[in-house]
């Protein structure tokens, strides 16, 4: 694997990141734009990145002669970190078992590289990033990525991230080997039990690196057209970008008496939106409001700041009493004459917790009798959603409660 301490440092600096290549594709003035703006880090890329050491660890002492005893002194100091959490060795052990069964598949023992400095500059200006895993037997090339996040599920099917990494793998072994398959996985053991996985001719990944080289040119130059969407969601200029603006605040123009302007015309007595426009207007107006709530958390933050946001201010939220030491007030209540128990509940706790306590497998063993899982409630997704439609589960009047006359 790759070593060296500045290996964080090198994660982060390569202006343009397979993991942000998905932004820089549909929009390339984005990446000279966010490199002037202060990164955000969250508490969850900081869980992140103790995760992806712990599944570093252990892929090292399962694959490259890391000893039993410098694995544990390694595996101590990081579960001293405070974010650290139990569930990371199941969920990494889910990832390690992953590698193992892919090396268990050949004949003899793969070349395997884990935290490996993928360089892809061929094809994209000053691109490297770091791959989590390389597996090279005969002609075929695995690329494995590792995500703890458990926000979005992520697919490996002509994911760019995981292309560039591929690229660079290509590129590392090129030399050694005449790679002629490619097999990418993506291993989210948070939101799926089972990898999404994709396959691909080395001929295929190639031509699409030809494909994304002038437009990583253009990102690298910082020109292009800005091109809001999908993608804006974790760019660090999201709160103040001028073309994210225009493509909310032109919302007004579009829905001009509550139909597009093109068919104005057409219907000119229209007062009614079609079902085409309500599925359009929900479509852009979910962004609107994630734009909005962007645009709030930003003027809070310059507020605080004491740099001030025009038309508006901060202030202290509504606030609860609370007691600072509950057990001490209810023994002074009790000292008083009160029965103690009236302040205490028992309750259960939740199955997530129960099964935490016990553990997933014997937890189950145990109350398999007892676990249900009802329906969850309809909720309105986009069309490219995964999960099937259902229909006719809830009346209008249940899912609009009172606000719907019945005849």
């Amino acid at each position: 694997g790759a070593g060296g301490k500045d290996m964080t440092a090198e994660r982060t600096h390569a202006l343009l990141s397979a993991s942000a290549a998905h932004r820089w594709l549909a929009c390339p003035p984005s990446a000279r734009l966010e490199e002037k703006l202060p990164e955000l880090q969250s508490s969850y890329a900081a869980e992140g990145t103790l995760a992806h050491a712990i599944a570093e660890l252990k892929a090292r002492r399962a694959f490259l002669g890391l000893s039993e005893q410098e694995y544990k002194a390694k595996l101590q100091e990081l579960q001293s970190d405070p974010l650290y959490d139990p569930e990371m060795l199941t969920h990494t052990d889910i990832y390690i078992d992953y590698i193992t069964s892919i090396a268990n598949g050949y004949p003899s023992q793969p070349h395997i590289a884990t935290e490996l400095r993928l360089d892809y500059s061929e094809w994209v200006p000053e691109g490297y990033g770091t791959g989590d895993c390389v597996i090279l037997w005969g002609n075929t090339l695995h690329v494995i990525d590792f995500k703890y996040g458990k926000g979005v599920p992520v697919e490996a099917e002509e994911n760019p991230q995981i292309m560039l990494y591929a690229l660079g793998a290509y590129n590392a072994y090129k030399m050694i080997a005449a790679i002629d398959t490619v097999k990418m996985a993506i291993i989210q053991p948070r939101l799926r039990k089972e990898p999404s996985e994709w396959e691909i001719s080395i001929n295929d990944l190639l031509a699409w690196g030809e494909n994304i080289r002038p437009i990583a040119r253009k990102a690298y130059e910082g020109r292009g057209e800005f091109n809001p969407g999908e993608h804006c969601k974790f760019c660090r200029a999201r709160f103040t970008c001028r073309a994210r603006a225009a493509s909310y605040l032109s919302l007004e123009d579009d829905y001009a008496y509550g139909r597009p302007l093109e068919m104005q015309d057409e219907y000119p007595d229209a007062p009614l939106l079609t079902r085409e426009q309500i599925g359009a207007a929900i479509q852009r107006a979910e962004g609107l409001l994630e734009w909005v709530e962007d645009l709030k958390r930003w003027a809070l933050a310059e507020c605080l700041a004491g740099r001030p946001v025009p038309g508006w201010k901060a202030v202290e939220g509504r606030s609860v009493r609370q007691l600072s030491d509950p057990d001490a007030a209810y023994k002074a209540l009790a000292a008083n004459g009160y029965d103690i128990n009236m302040f205490y509940e028992r309750k259960p706790v939740t199955l997530t917790t129960a099964e935490k306590i016990v553990g997933k497998t014997q937890f189950e063993a145990i109350c398999a009798d007892y676990i249900i899982k009802p329906p969850g409630k309809p909720t309105l997704v986009p069309e490219t959603d995964k999960r099937p439609a259902v229909t006719n589960v809830q009346s209008a009047a249940e899912v609009f409660g009172d606000i719907i006359e019945t005849e």
